[in-house]
């Protein structure tokens, strides 16, 4: 079995990497540069493929198309907005949706594999994702009808096995399959060290909390100042 892989060097990417290795697949990945904030994460994903690769098959191409950073430079990620603090299916979290970027990624990434003869294309798109149209199973469905149209003759299958789990249901496959966590990045301000303040790094805290497992990535005094900050935006929601 042949899959092109949306990989970001985030949790929900990795983790479907090796998920697809130990379930047979040949991956081909690609990471985009697309002029986002948290460009490091693109490093992330190289030093994750590689270490996948020791398990299976796994072809990484990182792929520039940055320059359409400006005619889709909008909001927190690839604008000049302010990335937002706080629990991640806040209203104030739609500022940092990318205009159509899943839309885009995934054409590039269906063209790729009618190319190389691949029958399959995955994406890490899940439940927690919700405040992101582009993540929506709706979206999913509707975009895969018209990869069947738009490639009649050599047909692609749009595919997001995680599209009915959390983010916590997807650490918990990641932990049992050996995901190097500590390679993967997720804060949105793309700095040294995760701001743990972000929607992305307050989910990724939430995860890990319940899965009883300690978020690998950070230091211990990290990781104590990471559930102080949870436990403040969380009871807000409740």
């Amino acid at each position: 079995m042949k899959s092109v892989l949306i990989l970001s060097g985030g949790i929900d990417s990795s983790t479907l990497l090796y998920h697809l290795l130990y379930e047979g697949y040949e991956v081909h990945a690609l990471t985009f540069f697309y002029g986002q904030r948290h460009a490091r994460e693109v490093d992330c994903a190289k030093k994750i493929a590689e270490k996948a690769s020791k398990i299976g098959f796994v072809d990484h191409k990182i792929v520039d198309i940055s320059s359409i950073h400006e005619l889709i430079s909008k909001g927190a990620i690839t604008g000049e907005e302010k990335v937002p603090e706080g629990y991640y299916t806040e209203e104030t979290q739609k500022i940092t949706v990318v205009p159509n970027r899943n839309m885009i990624l995934l054409s590039i990434a269906v063209g790729y594999a009618v190319k190389i003869g691949a029958r399959e294309v995955h994406y890490a798109a899940h439940k927690s994702d919700f405040i992101y149209p582009d993540c929506r199973k709706e979206f999913v469905k509707a975009l895969d009808i018209a990869i069947y149209l738009g490639n009649i003759w050599e047909q692609v299958e749009l595919k997001a096995p995680f599209v009915e789990m959390t983010k916590a249901e997807i650490v918990k496959l990641g932990l049992r399959l050996g995901v190097p966590y500590e390679l993967t990045w997720s804060c949105y301000l793309g700095k040294e060290r995760p701001c743990l303040r972000c929607g992305t790094c307050v989910e990724r805290t939430e995860a890990f909390l319940l899965n009883n497992a300690k978020d690998p990535l950070l230091s211990d005094e990290e990781w104590k100042e990471a559930l102080e900050i949870y436990r403040k935006f969380k009871p807000e929601m409740e």
